[in-house]
């Protein structure tokens, strides 16, 4: 009897083991896309562009309502037409970039007259997080909040 449990209870556990794990989600989900509903498909694709950097990915849909630009190895922004103008935005709701330079980056929107603020709201301040990493805060054209900091992880 005691060779049996001690043979068979690893066993048992060892086969309830993957089938427990089959029951939980999966680990490998990667972030696909960010879509932003805008009011001026060409004014927003080319603030993403021209401003932030972003290049462009073909269109699946070809219909003309649609951008598409990459933000990561994995993920896009997906840009949508046929927003209402002067919705309000949270700058709690926002997309985070990083840059390997912060001070390059705001030299780019200083030069586009661009205005940015810090995380209280201090126009032309910078927050320095308490892990060292330095960030801004800016709308787009649609008035959805982007933060870019020199986060390097």
């Amino acid at each position: 009897m005691k060779k049996i449990l001690l043979t068979g209870l690893p066993l048992a556990i060892l086969i309830c083991g993957f089938s427990l794990k089959s029951l939980l989600p999966a680990k490998d989900i990667t972030l696909n896309h960010i879509a932003f509903h805008v009011a001026d498909l060409a004014k927003s694709t080319a603030f993403y562009e021209n401003i932030v950097g972003l290049d462009s990915v073909p269109e699946p849909f070809l219909d003309g309502k649609h951008t598409w630009l990459k933000i990561g190895p994995t993920a896009n922004l997906h840009l949508i037409s046929g927003a209402e103008q002067g919705m309000p935005r949270d700058k709690f709701s926002h997309l985070c970039l990083s840059v390997p330079s912060l001070s390059d980056f705001i030299k780019k929107l200083d030069s586009e007259h661009i205005p940015y603020e810090d995380w209280p709201g201090a126009k032309i301040s910078v927050t320095l997080r308490v892990d060292g990493v330095k960030q801004i805060y800016f709308q787009d054209p649609d008035g959805y909040w982007l933060e870019v900091n020199d986060d390097r992880r």
